[in-house]
């Protein structure tokens, strides 16, 4: 009785059988270091602490907003009284707070109802003054005038 074994046929069958196989460990590989990375990621997430915004009325005009979990930075408060109409209710500057501040006493102002948000402050310039809320690297927003030198009122 003979025993039919199941050989390729040419070297290229082989060849083609060991380019399947590495793409196919390639693609397990890939997926393994994917959801470590993710599982990972979300581990540390859930332990470390998230920051709360906890905002408590004091009086009929004033109230305190406070960052539980915060960390050892400078905070600002941001208000606006509509979300999603930045062009007719932007974002304004409530309090700018110093190193390690983590609660804000902060007028309730002239709406019935609104919104507030903290920033971390990375670079201990207020967004307001910075050259580009966005990149922190930019620094202090400065501006110099060249011309005219001739004492002229510019408008």
């Amino acid at each position: 009785m003979k025993t039919k074994l199941n050989l390729p046929h040419d070297k290229s069958e082989t060849e083609n059988t060991n380019h399947s196989q590495r793409r196919w460990k390639a693609a397990v590989y890939g997926f393994t270091l994917t959801v470590t990375l993710l599982f990972g990621r979300w581990a540390l997430a859930q332990s470390l602490p998230q920051p709360v915004l906890v905002i408590t009325s004091t009086s009929s005009n004033q109230m305190v907003i406070s960052i539980t979990n915060a960390v050892s930075a400078n905070y600002e408060v941001w208000t606006t009284p509509v979300l999603g109409n930045t062009t007719d209710y932007p974002w304004t500057i409530a309090a700018v707070g110093t190193n390690g501040q983590s609660s804000f006493t902060v007028p309730t102002g002239p709406y019935p109802a609104g919104f507030f948000m903290a920033l971390l402050d990375t670079n201990a310039i207020p967004l307001w003054e910075a050259a580009d809320p966005n990149n922190p690297s930019l620094g202090i927003l400065t501006i110099t005038i060249d011309s005219p030198t001739n004492g002229m009122v510019l408008q």
